[in-house]
């Protein structure tokens, strides 16, 4: 008994081993002849050119200055003797007496171990011109390696900043999503560059060699070459982005100039910022000077300034109106300046009132009172569901990263939001753009290309995408009667810019006519007790209105749109009517207008 457990134990390990055995020679042979092949073969990334942007006239907005970048030798370091890497760093400086020692050396010791194998990166970007009379002679170390590095230059400075945006250096939490930043160092962080960002900076090339226990190259045993050069055409004309930058001048706000199918031929915010300052590094110094600015120079306000829209809404309002089966045409109301509801006045801007009020009257001349009226009996969901319908309210879908929304109110959104019921004094205040009411200019300018085609343009910044064109097509979103009766607001808003009365009439100096649609938007509520309204320019800088004008031309063969906002620059006309007159006589000296 006792030799049949004993021999039926030694069976069992037997198995066991044969088991074992079989596993570690056959099963896990694939396992084990993998590790040995990442043992002896080494894979060597190469780092792709990032794509330039160009204008639309082929002028380079972003390029790439060469230049090259230094590495060290691993393991120049043993334990606190620095003396090889000591030698390497007098040996650098000796060629380029600029070279910073302390942050080499520091660099060095970050990345320096025993388990690295691979050059240190100690010097991202030397300029062509100063490395290539040293190459030759530099090349000759083993324990030095130079090698090329496009630095990332903008030409035009701080010039459409907003647009363009820019590249750094990437974080952990940009790589961690994207591990091929760990070779390239540097990814979009704004603008363009960030929106087309796997575009432009292409797919790494890759080499396989064979190395030995030493980490010596025996052979190479296969290569892929890098995809590059993925250059980007944009709608801007650098030209006329120059000439709206120069016209806006130390005002804070944007311009934004489209044509009537999306395309951005020049758009800003201002004040901008020079872009170059980021690529290396900015110092703290100016990073906290741009940081602290009121006038908040990092927001790109054509896509996330958010603002009152004021009596540019009454285009789009008045189209409601007038389809809403409540309303027509001809329906008129009796301005008297005032219109009482409940315990509280409603001003119109014309202290006198305007009369008999039609809708073109309300729109040419901007009469509060109409719209406060009909308001009341179109009601807000109309009113509401109409506006995010013609694109308020939601993105644009402009190629611009993090666009906002923006909020076009209603009983909804304030019970989701607020958690309170909707009075119909917000009525009021939605109908002349202003309460809760907040827009971006981007969609502004889009809206009033609604209004001046019919059709919802996409905007977009890119033109072309390597040899592909970039049109979106632009949305039908207005229903029949809509349609029909567009004409109306068509012909009111050209009577803002040419009617005697018209709220932009004394201001615009076009060499053809235009339409548009002023607007002021108010920052400050006005006490119901004040009889004369103080003037805007006589008010504290942060307590003026915005300043709007949203214009489309030529009137009768709109072409394009050039929407104008000034932060605290008062009457929207006044403010804005000679930066937009010689943004389209611009746009004509340039070719771009048909007549």
């Amino acid at each position: 008994m006792k030799i049949r457990i004993l021999l039926t134990f030694f069976i069992i390990v037997w198995i066991g081993l044969l088991v074992r055995v079989f596993h570690l020679s056959v099963q896990s042979n694939d396992y084990y002849e993998n590790l040995s092949e990442n043992n002896s073969i080494k894979t060597e990334l190469s780092a792709p050119v990032r794509g330039e942007i160009l204008d639309r006239t082929s002028e380079p907005i972003a390029i790439n200055e060469l230049g090259f970048k230094i590495a060290l030798a691993p393991h120049l370091t043993k334990g606190k003797d620095t003396t090889l890497l000591d030698k390497e760093i007098a040996y650098l400086l000796s060629m380029i007496p600029t070279l910073d020692a302390k942050k080499i050396a520091k660099t060095y010791k970050q990345h320096d171990s025993y388990y690295n194998h691979t050059f240190i990166d100690v010097v991202d970007f030397i300029p062509h011109e100063t490395v290539i009379p040293l190459y030759s002679l530099m090349n000759l170390r083993d324990t030095i390696k130079i090698s090329p590095s496009p630095k990332r230059l903008y030409p035009y400075g701080a010039v459409a900043s907003h647009v363009i945006g820019y590249v750094a250096k990437a974080n952990q939490k940009e790589i961690d999503a994207d591990p091929s930043l760990q070779l390239l160092g540097h990814v979009g962080k704004n603008g363009i560059e960030k929106y087309y960002n796997r575009y432009l900076q292409g797919v790494a090339g890759e080499r396989r060699i064979k190395v030995n226990a030493h980490n010596v190259e025996i052979e190479e045993i296969g290569r892929s070459a890098t995809q590059e050069n993925h250059n980007l055409v944009l709608n801007i004309d650098m030209r006329l982005q120059n000439f709206i930058t120069e016209a806006f001048g130390n005002r804070v706000g944007t311009i934004i100039v489209m044509d009537t199918h999306g395309a951005i031929y020049a758009a800003g915010s201002y004040p901008e910022y020079d872009l170059n300052t980021f690529v290396s590094g900015i110092s703290s110094k100016e990073w906290n000077r741009l940081m602290n600015s009121v006038d908040a120079p990092f927001t790109n306000k054509i896509i996330n300034g958010l603002y009152p829209p004021g009596s540019t809404i009454k285009t789009g309002m008045g189209l409601i109106y007038v389809t809403s089966g409540m309303l027509h045409e001809n329906s008129t109301v009796k301005c008297s300046g005032s219109m009482k509801l409940g315990n509280r006045a409603f001003r119109c801007w014309k202290g006198t009132g305007h009369g008999t009020t039609e809708i073109s009257k309300a729109i040419t001349q901007s009469c509060d009172d109409y719209f406060y009226k009909g308001a009341l009996q179109v009601g807000i969901e109309r009113m509401s569901t109409g506006l995010i319908r013609m694109g308020l309210g939601k993105k644009t879908g402009i190629d611009l990263p993090n666009e906002f929304i923006g909020t076009v109110p209603s009983r909804a959104w304030k019970r989701e939001k607020y958690n309170k019921p909707w009075y119909q004094g917000e009525t009021l205040n939605t109908s002349i753009g202003q309460g809760d009411f907040l827009v971006t200019p981007m969609q502004m300018a889009q809206y009033t290309a609604l209004m001046a085609t019919g059709k919802l343009p996409i905007p977009h910044v890119a033109k072309s995408i390597g040899n592909n064109p970039y049109t979106p097509n632009a949305l039908d979103v207005l229903t029949p009667s809509e349609k029909s009766k567009l004409p109306i607001i068509q012909r009111a808003m050209r009577g803002v810019c040419n009617d005697p009365g018209g709220t932009a009439r004394g201001f615009v100096s076009t060499r053809f006519p235009i339409a548009g649609k002023t607007g002021t938007a108010q920052t400050t509520g006005i006490a119901q007790g004040t009889k004369q309204r103080q003037s805007e320019h006589s008010m504290d800088y942060f307590s003026r209105s915005h300043a709007w004008f949203t214009t489309y031309g030529p009137a009768e063969n709109p072409q394009f749109i050039v929407t104008v906002l000034v932060e605290h620059g008062g009457h929207g006309g006044e403010a804005t009517g000679g930066m937009v007159s010689s943004i389209y006589n611009k746009l004509d000296d340039l070719g771009y207008i048909q007549k």
